[in-house]
C-alpha cells in the first residue's frame, strides 16, 4: 500500500491501521447505556475500561493492542423524527469530546452510522468536521439502513454496494485533501444479504483499510458459522473482524477463543 508519509503516528504506531496491530473496541454511544458498554460511564472511565479490555489481549498476539472506541454516532430510532429519516443523528460537538480524550490518551475511534431511511454518504458528510481527526474512521451499519417503507426491527435492512462505494470515494477523498493516515473503514455484516454485490466492492483506495464486521450475536458456533458464511466471494485483501456481546451471547467468549478463530480478527468490539 502506498501511503503519503504525515508524520502522525496512530495508537500502537505507524500510519496504516491494518496489518501491525489489532483494535480493541468498547461499543456504544455517549450517555447511553442501553446501547453499549461504551457509553455506560463518563469518557474518562471509558479510556480506563478500553484499556482493561484491550489488555486482555496484549499476551495473545504479537502486534501491538490498541484500545478502541466504536460510537454510535447516529442511531437508529423508532420513531421518524423532524426529518422522517427514523435515525438521530448526534450533534457533533457531543462526540468530539470523546474523540480528543481518545487522542489523547492513544484510543482509536470508528464512528458507527445507522441510517434509517436516509443513506450513508449524506450521514457521513454530516460528521466530516470529525473525520479529519487522523485517529478516527467509519463504520457503516447496514442492519439499520432502511427502504422507504420499512421501520426498524421489522426486518435486517441492507445496502447496495454502490452506496457503500461512494461513501468510500468520498472519504478518501477527503483523507487525500487533509493529508492524513489511511482510514479503517469498517462494514457491520451478519448475513450475506445485508451488502448486495459486495464482490465489487472497491478494494483500489489506498486511503482506506476495508474490514467486514461480524456482528451477530449467539452461541460460539453460531457465531463462527457466521463468520465462515461471510468470506465467501470476500474481495480479495479484506480485512475482519468480530463482535462480543457480553449478555446476549451464550455464552461470551473469551479472548483466547476469539482469537484463535480463522481468519485472526483485526478488530474486536464488545457491547
Amino acid at each position: 500500500m502506498d501511503v503519503v508519509e504525515t508524520g502522525y503516528q496512530l495508537p500502537g504506531g505507524g500510519q496504516v491501521p491494518f496489518p501491525g496491530r489489532h483494535m480493541i473496541a468498547l461499543y456504544g454511544s455517549p450517555g447511553t447505556p442501553s446501547l453499549g458498554v461504551m457509553g455506560e460511564q463518563d469518557v474518562d472511565a471509558a479510556v480506563e475500561r478500553a484499556k482493561e479490555v484491550a489488555a486482555e489481549y496484549d499476551d495473545l498476539v504479537e502486534d501491538p493492542v490498541v484500545p478502541t472506541f466504536e460510537i454510535i454516532t447516529t442511531v437508529a430510532s423508532a420513531s421518524a423524527g423532524d426529518d422522517g429519516d427514523y435515525s438521530q443523528e448526534l450533534d457533533p460537538e457531543v462526540v468530539r469530546p470523546w474523540i480528543e480524550a481518545a487522542a489523547d490518551a492513544g484510543v482509536y475511534v470508528v464512528l458507527d452510522l445507522q441510517p434509517g431511511r436516509t443513506d450513508f454518504l449524506t450521514q457521513a458528510q454530516r460528521y466530516e468536521d470529525l473525520l479529519t481527526y487522523p485517529g478516527v474512521g467509519l463504520a457503516l451499519d447496514p442492519e439499520w439502513r432502511l427502504e422507504p417503507d420499512q421501520r426498524h426491527l421489522r426486518q435486517v435492512g441492507q445496502v447496495g454496494v454502490d452506496e457503500v462505494n461512494a461513501v468510500g470515494d468520498w472519504l478518501a477523498e477527503l483523507v487525500r485533501e487533509e493529508d492524513l493516515p489511511p482510514k479503517v473503514f469498517l462494514l457491520h455484516q451478519f448475513q450475506t444479504r445485508m451488502i448486495v454485490d459486495r464482490e465489487r466492492l472497491d478494494m483500489s483506495h489506498d486511503e482506506l483499510v476495508p474490514l467486514v464486521h461480524a456482528d451477530g450475536h449467539g452461541t460460539p458456533g453460531q457465531k463462527l458459522d457466521t463468520y465462515r458464511a461471510l468470506q465467501t466471494d470476500a474481495p480479495e485483501g479484506m480485512r475482519w473482524g468480530w463482535k462480543n456481546f457480553y449478555d446476549e451471547d451464550t455464552p461470551t467468549m473469551t479472548p483466547a477463543e476469539t482469537m484463535a478463530v480463522e481468519p485472526m480478527p483485526d478488530f474486536v468490539s464488545y457491547q
